[in-house]
């Protein structure tokens, strides 16, 4: 697997319905899988600090916030998965692929697990495009949310890497 180590990306989310808007950047490593297939992982800081937060809520927060949440895009021309693992209590995976209803995934890890829960609700992909050649330079994928008949949103998902 060839790898491509500390590129920075950014990475936005927004809603074009609803007032959602979210942008990181972040250095990241780009594998390279396959001819066309591709992992990406970056890793997210938390915010620290809250108004309401006490110091001891920032001590503890400040002592997690070093691992953050690991965000890992796993990307061809045709599907994404993105999955987010964090040390927080939510952590999620959407799977888009065009012209399909995918999943999206959300779940607590909770001690012990057996207490977790999950939300499952379907996605569906109206555009997902990936360019650059022979690594990506940018994807984007435009999709709405849906829990059973109730549409919760469109979103479009846009992911810039810099070589």
């Amino acid at each position: 697997m060839l790898a491509h180590n500390s590129n920075t990306v950014y990475l936005s989310l927004l809603s074009t319905n609803l007032p959602l808007w979210h942008i990181v950047e972040s250095r990241a490593s780009l594998y390279q899988k396959d001819r066309d297939k591709f992992h990406l992982l970056l890793q997210q800081k938390r915010p620290i600090s809250s108004a309401s937060a006490t110091k001891e809520e920032d001590k503890s927060i400040s002592s997690n916030n070093s691992q953050g949440e690991l965000l890992w895009l796993e990307i061809s021309p045709y599907r994404v998965i993105m999955t987010m693992q964090s040390q927080g209590k939510l952590s999620y995976r959407h799977f888009w692929e065009k012209g399909i209803y995918g999943t999206s995934r959300y779940w607590l890890n909770e001690d012990p697990p057996e207490k977790s829960g999950s939300l499952r609700l379907r996605n569906f992909t109206r555009y997902l495009k990936l360019e650059g050649q022979p690594l990506p330079t940018s994807l984007q994928i435009e999709y709405e949310l849906w829990s059973a008949k109730l549409q919760l949103g469109c979103y479009v998902l846009h992911l810039d890497v810099d070589r």
